[in-house]
Protein backbone atom coordinates (compact mmCIF):
# COMPACT_ATOMS: atom_id res chain seq x y z
CA UNK A 1 0.00 0.00 0.00
CA UNK A 2 1.37 3.43 -0.96
CA UNK A 3 0.25 6.38 1.13
CA UNK A 4 0.74 10.00 0.15
CA UNK A 5 0.20 13.31 1.89
CA UNK A 6 -1.18 15.93 -0.46
CA UNK A 7 -2.68 19.36 -0.83
CA UNK A 8 -6.03 19.73 -2.60
CA UNK A 9 -8.49 22.61 -2.54
CA UNK A 10 -6.56 24.40 0.22
CA UNK A 11 -6.58 21.37 2.53
CA UNK A 12 -3.82 18.93 3.49
CA UNK A 13 -4.99 15.33 3.40
CA UNK A 14 -3.80 11.74 3.14
CA UNK A 15 -4.63 9.16 0.50
CA UNK A 16 -3.92 5.64 -0.73
CA UNK A 17 -2.62 5.43 -4.29
CA UNK A 18 -4.93 3.37 -6.49
CA UNK A 19 -3.61 3.49 -10.05
CA UNK A 20 -4.19 7.09 -11.19
CA UNK A 21 -6.35 8.11 -8.25
CA UNK A 22 -6.10 8.70 -4.52
CA UNK A 23 -8.52 7.06 -2.10
CA UNK A 24 -8.89 9.83 0.47
CA UNK A 25 -8.33 8.90 4.12
CA UNK A 26 -10.16 10.49 7.03
CA UNK A 27 -6.93 11.40 8.82
CA UNK A 28 -3.24 10.67 9.26
CA UNK A 29 -3.13 6.86 8.94
CA UNK A 30 -0.28 6.60 11.41
CA UNK A 31 -2.60 7.79 14.16
CA UNK A 32 -6.13 7.49 12.74
CA UNK A 33 -5.93 4.22 10.84
CA UNK A 34 -7.09 3.61 7.29
CA UNK A 35 -10.72 4.73 7.39
CA UNK A 36 -11.69 6.36 4.11
CA UNK A 37 -14.02 9.25 3.35
CA UNK A 38 -15.49 7.69 0.20
CA UNK A 39 -13.80 10.33 -1.97
CA UNK A 40 -11.45 9.64 -4.85
CA UNK A 41 -9.21 12.35 -6.30
CA UNK A 42 -7.13 12.15 -9.51
CA UNK A 43 -3.43 12.28 -8.66
CA UNK A 44 -2.96 14.88 -11.36
CA UNK A 45 -5.24 17.29 -9.48
CA UNK A 46 -3.18 17.38 -6.27
CA UNK A 47 0.20 18.62 -5.08
CA UNK A 48 2.19 15.90 -3.36
CA UNK A 49 3.80 16.94 -0.07
CA UNK A 50 6.47 15.37 2.12
CA UNK A 51 4.74 12.15 3.19
CA UNK A 52 5.60 12.80 6.84
CA UNK A 53 6.79 15.76 8.89
CA UNK A 54 8.63 14.25 11.85
CA UNK A 55 7.20 15.54 15.12
CA UNK A 56 10.49 14.76 16.84
CA UNK A 57 13.54 14.05 14.67
CA UNK A 58 15.23 12.66 11.59
CA UNK A 59 17.88 10.13 12.61
CA UNK A 60 20.64 9.69 10.04
CA UNK A 61 23.38 7.11 9.66
CA UNK A 62 26.76 8.21 8.33
CA UNK A 63 29.14 6.08 6.32
CA UNK A 64 26.84 3.06 6.15
CA UNK A 65 28.14 1.97 2.74
CA UNK A 66 31.79 0.95 2.47
CA UNK A 67 32.28 2.52 -0.96
CA UNK A 68 30.93 5.87 0.24
CA UNK A 69 33.20 5.88 3.30
CA UNK A 70 36.14 5.11 1.02
CA UNK A 71 35.37 7.85 -1.51
CA UNK A 72 35.55 10.47 1.26
CA UNK A 73 38.71 8.96 2.74
CA UNK A 74 37.04 7.71 5.92
CA UNK A 75 37.33 4.47 7.83
CA UNK A 76 34.36 2.12 7.99
CA UNK A 77 32.67 2.64 11.38
CA UNK A 78 32.50 -0.20 13.88
CA UNK A 79 29.05 0.91 15.10
CA UNK A 80 26.32 3.00 13.45
CA UNK A 81 27.42 6.63 13.21
CA UNK A 82 24.29 8.61 14.12
CA UNK A 83 23.41 12.27 13.73
CA UNK A 84 20.19 14.29 13.60
CA UNK A 85 18.43 16.58 11.18
CA UNK A 86 15.73 18.87 12.60
CA UNK A 87 12.23 18.60 11.16
CA UNK A 88 12.71 22.03 9.55
CA UNK A 89 14.97 20.30 7.00
CA UNK A 90 12.08 18.32 5.51
CA UNK A 91 10.57 19.25 2.14
CA UNK A 92 8.53 17.22 -0.30
CA UNK A 93 8.72 15.96 -3.86
CA UNK A 94 9.05 18.81 -6.33
CA UNK A 95 9.96 21.33 -3.65
CA UNK A 96 13.01 23.50 -4.11
CA UNK A 97 16.24 22.77 -2.28
CA UNK A 98 17.43 26.21 -1.20
CA UNK A 99 21.22 26.42 -1.26
CA UNK A 100 22.32 28.22 1.92
CA UNK A 101 24.36 31.37 1.80
CA UNK A 102 28.02 31.10 2.78
CA UNK A 103 28.38 27.47 1.74
CA UNK A 104 30.22 26.79 -1.51
CA UNK A 105 29.62 23.04 -1.79
CA UNK A 106 26.25 21.35 -1.31
CA UNK A 107 26.25 17.62 -2.01
CA UNK A 108 23.40 15.17 -2.72
CA UNK A 109 23.10 11.79 -0.96
CA UNK A 110 20.28 9.49 -2.08
CA UNK A 111 19.04 7.24 0.72
CA UNK A 112 16.40 4.75 1.82
CA UNK A 113 14.24 6.23 4.59
CA UNK A 114 12.19 4.34 7.17
CA UNK A 115 9.25 5.93 9.01
CA UNK A 116 8.74 4.80 12.59
CA UNK A 117 5.12 3.84 13.35
CA UNK A 118 5.06 3.36 17.13
CA UNK A 119 7.08 4.19 20.21
CA UNK A 120 10.37 2.28 20.18
CA UNK A 121 12.71 2.06 23.17
CA UNK A 122 15.31 -0.67 23.74
CA UNK A 123 14.05 -2.58 20.72
CA UNK A 124 15.95 -5.67 19.54
CA UNK A 125 17.17 -5.91 15.96
CA UNK A 126 15.01 -9.01 15.52
CA UNK A 127 11.83 -7.09 16.42
CA UNK A 128 12.80 -3.73 15.00
CA UNK A 129 10.95 -3.88 11.69
CA UNK A 130 7.68 -4.34 13.58
CA UNK A 131 8.07 -0.70 14.65
CA UNK A 132 8.35 0.61 11.09
CA UNK A 133 5.23 2.11 9.54
CA UNK A 134 6.66 2.20 6.03
CA UNK A 135 9.43 3.32 3.71
CA UNK A 136 10.15 6.29 1.50
CA UNK A 137 13.04 8.00 -0.29
CA UNK A 138 15.31 10.64 1.21
CA UNK A 139 18.09 12.96 0.09
CA UNK A 140 20.56 13.81 2.86
CA UNK A 141 21.86 17.07 1.43
CA UNK A 142 25.14 18.14 3.00
CA UNK A 143 27.20 21.32 3.08
CA UNK A 144 30.59 19.63 2.68
CA UNK A 145 32.62 22.75 3.44
CA UNK A 146 30.72 23.29 6.70
CA UNK A 147 31.08 19.60 7.52
CA UNK A 148 34.86 19.90 7.21
CA UNK A 149 35.22 23.25 8.96
CA UNK A 150 32.84 22.84 11.89
CA UNK A 151 34.08 19.61 13.43
CA UNK A 152 30.48 18.52 13.99
CA UNK A 153 27.62 18.20 11.55
CA UNK A 154 24.68 20.20 12.92
CA UNK A 155 24.99 23.06 10.43
CA UNK A 156 26.24 20.97 7.51
CA UNK A 157 23.39 18.47 7.73
CA UNK A 158 20.69 20.59 9.34
CA UNK A 159 20.16 23.59 7.07
CA UNK A 160 16.60 24.29 5.90
CA UNK A 161 15.39 22.12 2.97
CA UNK A 162 18.28 19.65 3.38
CA UNK A 163 16.01 16.61 3.76
CA UNK A 164 13.66 16.05 0.82
CA UNK A 165 11.35 13.07 1.41
CA UNK A 166 8.85 11.31 -0.84
CA UNK A 167 6.97 10.75 -2.98
CA UNK A 168 4.94 8.46 -0.68
CA UNK A 169 5.22 5.88 2.08
CA UNK A 170 5.18 2.25 0.97
CA UNK A 171 3.99 -0.05 3.76
CA UNK A 172 4.86 -3.34 2.04
CA UNK A 173 8.44 -2.66 0.92
CA UNK A 174 10.95 -5.49 1.51
CA UNK A 175 13.90 -3.82 3.22
CA UNK A 176 15.82 -7.11 3.18
CA UNK A 177 15.44 -7.49 -0.59
CA UNK A 178 17.48 -6.44 -3.61
CA UNK A 179 16.13 -2.92 -4.18
CA UNK A 180 18.59 -0.49 -5.77
CA UNK A 181 19.21 3.19 -5.02
CA UNK A 182 19.87 5.27 -8.15
CA UNK A 183 20.61 8.99 -7.99
CA UNK A 184 20.61 11.09 -11.14
CA UNK A 185 21.94 14.62 -11.49
CA UNK A 186 20.35 16.39 -14.46
CA UNK A 187 19.49 12.99 -15.93
CA UNK A 188 22.96 11.47 -15.49
CA UNK A 189 23.40 8.55 -13.09
CA UNK A 190 25.79 9.47 -10.27
CA UNK A 191 24.94 6.88 -7.61
CA UNK A 192 23.75 3.31 -7.98
CA UNK A 193 23.90 0.52 -5.44
CA UNK A 194 21.75 -2.12 -3.74
CA UNK A 195 20.43 -1.46 -0.25
CA UNK A 196 21.83 -4.88 0.67
CA UNK A 197 25.27 -3.20 0.66
CA UNK A 198 24.47 -1.38 3.91
CA UNK A 199 27.02 -2.14 6.61
CA UNK A 200 24.42 -1.99 9.38
CA UNK A 201 20.93 -3.27 8.64
CA UNK A 202 17.87 -1.23 9.50
CA UNK A 203 17.13 -3.60 12.38
CA UNK A 204 20.60 -3.06 13.80
CA UNK A 205 20.25 0.71 13.40
CA UNK A 206 16.92 0.79 15.25
CA UNK A 207 18.31 -1.38 18.04
CA UNK A 208 21.37 0.87 18.43
CA UNK A 209 19.40 4.13 18.27
CA UNK A 210 16.55 3.05 20.53
CA UNK A 211 19.01 1.98 23.22
CA UNK A 212 20.03 5.63 23.52
CA UNK A 213 16.85 7.59 22.80
CA UNK A 214 13.18 6.89 22.23
CA UNK A 215 11.95 6.77 18.65
CA UNK A 216 8.49 8.27 18.24
CA UNK A 217 5.79 7.72 15.61
CA UNK A 218 6.65 9.82 12.59
CA UNK A 219 10.39 9.86 13.26
CA UNK A 220 12.38 9.17 10.10
CA UNK A 221 15.57 7.13 9.80
CA UNK A 222 17.88 7.77 6.85
CA UNK A 223 19.99 4.66 6.36
CA UNK A 224 23.05 5.95 4.51
CA UNK A 225 24.15 6.50 0.94
CA UNK A 226 26.23 4.58 -1.63
CA UNK A 227 29.25 6.02 -3.41
CA UNK A 228 29.00 8.73 -6.06
CA UNK A 229 27.94 11.77 -4.05
CA UNK A 230 28.64 15.10 -5.69
CA UNK A 231 27.98 18.81 -5.80
CA UNK A 232 24.79 20.55 -6.88
CA UNK A 233 24.39 24.15 -7.96
CA UNK A 234 21.38 26.35 -8.60
CA UNK A 235 19.22 24.95 -11.39
CA UNK A 236 20.34 21.35 -10.96
CA UNK A 237 17.69 18.63 -10.78
CA UNK A 238 18.35 15.69 -8.47
CA UNK A 239 16.31 12.50 -8.81
CA UNK A 240 16.61 9.67 -6.29
CA UNK A 241 14.94 6.43 -7.33
CA UNK A 242 14.59 3.28 -5.25
CA UNK A 243 13.15 0.10 -6.70
CA UNK A 244 9.54 -0.19 -5.56
CA UNK A 245 9.37 3.28 -3.97
CA UNK A 246 9.26 5.59 -6.96
CA UNK A 247 11.27 8.73 -7.70
CA UNK A 248 11.99 11.74 -5.49
CA UNK A 249 12.75 14.79 -7.65
CA UNK A 250 13.93 18.21 -6.45
CA UNK A 251 15.50 21.27 -8.04
CA UNK A 252 18.19 23.38 -6.40
CA UNK A 253 17.89 27.15 -6.26
CA UNK A 254 19.95 29.93 -4.78
CA UNK A 255 18.79 31.52 -1.52
CA UNK A 256 17.10 34.89 -1.83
Amino acid sequence: MRIVRFSHQDAIRYGIVDEGELVVLSGDPMFAGFDTTGERVPIGDVALLAPVIPRSKVVCVGRNYRDHAAELGNDVPTAPMLFFKPNTTVVGPGDAVVLPKHSDFISFEGELAAVIGRIAKNVSAEDALDYVFGYTIGNDLTARDWQMSDGQWARAKGFDTSCPLGPGIETEFDVTGDAVITTRLNGEIRQQGPISDMIFSLGEIIEYASAAFTLLPGDVILTGTPAGVGQIVAGDVVEVEITGLGILRNTARASG
